[in-house]
């Protein structure tokens, strides 16, 4: 019997049928969400809260209206997904799906296949993901297969080791089109697998700012800055290229040490809600210790400050040495005084920092925009939303579904 193929199904229909399993996955109560969040519990020691916020943000944005807006602003309409499609001062076109695709999840991030994934399967791509031993993605794929049995041959997830595993490079040697998350090395590895016309969607490890100019917090506003901070700082135990690795604040010398020593009592309240994972490595902790120690032997010789919130557990170094790159460990936020944008600007171009996204109290901002640009950052957005992208967003600057479709022009 012949396998049911998603290029039976209209784009339309397969938008609807992801956004209906994503509402089931919304329910914490939902027995294969219960069992992804233990199992995700386990595998990145995570506290419960945590995992919860991230499944959030993940199923609450998988909506009909958002994915169907997304694929209209890049290929025209969604129904270009299903056939030639007119459109004026041009041929007529229609946005096929390639064939196969080969998603590889992050170490760390929760569910980070799951939206490359949701829209290859809309352009009617065969999918098939390297999942983690969480097995989240497997979970969601099944649950899709519950809606239309189609998903079941389309949607494939399962784990295959990386480096010279012949699995791998088989997956790969095949695929149309390969997104990948992890290391340099690690991407150049996947990368050289490829065929010669593969596309390559690649997504290395960045980093995270925030910028905050004092004159223009008003005061009222002053403690809810604070939490927002904390929350991008603390969220994932600070290990997303979303999360927040380092912050400049410009303002008088005064003004900004009170908002580091400010920014403790803040870590401390966030942790209530989001506190900090159980994950075992003596390695990360010993330097944990180390940057810390190092914070209190400078603060001895009168150059910057250490705070440790003891529920937190945690680190604010305010005023950290210049000559070299925010620490990115985890918990641990550097706080750097600055005279104005461009001395942040100065200090990210010197450190060679490859910037993510750009935290703020106003992203409508012209400032903000201008700043995003000259550090190559590819998202701006309010401090205290840094770990909620859009579904609909450029993650990465790149885009959502166009990599996966090749268009046939009808003349």
């Amino acid at each position: 019997m012949p396998k049911r193929s998603l290029r039976a199904l209209s784009a339309a229909a397969i938008v609807a049928s992801i956004a209906d399993a994503a509402e089931r996955w919304s329910d914490a109560d939902f027995p294969p969400r219960v069992r992804a969040t233990e199992a995700i519990q386990t595998r990145l020691g995570y506290s419960t809260p945590v995992v919860e916020y991230a499944l959030d943000r993940i199923f609450f944005s998988l909506r009909a209206d958002a994915l169907s807006a997304a694929i209209a602003d890049e290929l025209g309409s969604l129904a270009a997904l299903d056939g030639p499609v007119d459109r004026p001062g041009r041929p007529a076109s229609w946005a096929r799906g390639v064939d196969r695709v080969a998603i590889v999840s992050s170490d760390s991030t929760i569910g980070v296949a799951l939206v490359p994934a949701v829209y290859a399967l809309a352009a009617k791509c065969d999918v098939l993901v390297k999942d983690r031993n969480d097995a989240l993605v497997r979970a969601f794929f099944l649950s899709l297969a519950e809606e239309r049995p189609e998903f079941a041959a389309a949607a494939v997830a399962r784990d295959w080791r990386g480096g010279a595993d012949p699995d791998e490079a088989g997956v790969l040697g095949r695929a149309d089109a390969v997104v990948a998350f992890g290391s340099d090395p690690a991407l150049r590895a996947i990368r050289a697998q490829l065929r010669a016309d593969a596309r390559f969607v690649a997504f290395g490890h960045r980093a995270s700012v925030g910028f905050v100019q004092l004159a223009e917090i008003p005061a009222r506003r002053r403690e809810a800055l604070l939490d927002a901070i904390a929350t991008d700082a603390l969220l994932y135990d600070g290990e997303g290229c979303l999360s927040l690795h380092a912050l400049f604040v410009a303002g008088d010398a005064s003004a900004t040490a009170a908002l580091a020593t400010d920014l403790a009592a803040a870590f401390e309240r966030v942790s209530i809600e989001f506190p900090p994972g159980t994950a075992d490595d003596p390695q990360r902790a010993a330097a944990l210790a180390a940057y810390r120690n190092l914070g209190a032997f400078r603060a001895a010789g009168g150059r910057g400050a250490i705070y440790a919130p003891v529920r937190a557990t945690a680190a604010i170094a305010f005023d950290p040495p210049r000559d070299a790159p925010p620490p990115l460990l985890p918990r641990v936020l550097p706080v750097f005084p600055v005279a104005g944008p461009e001395d942040a600007v100065a200090y990210l171009r010197a450190q060679h920092v490859p910037v993510m996204a750009v935290g703020v109290s106003d992203p409508a901002a012209p400032a903000a925009l201008r700043f995003a640009e000259a550090i190559g950052a590819v998202r701006i957005a309010r401090l205290g939303e840094m770990q909620a992208p859009p579904v609909g967003g450029h993650h990465g600057g790149a885009p959502r579904i166009a990599d996966f479709v090749r268009w046939i022009d009808r003349e």
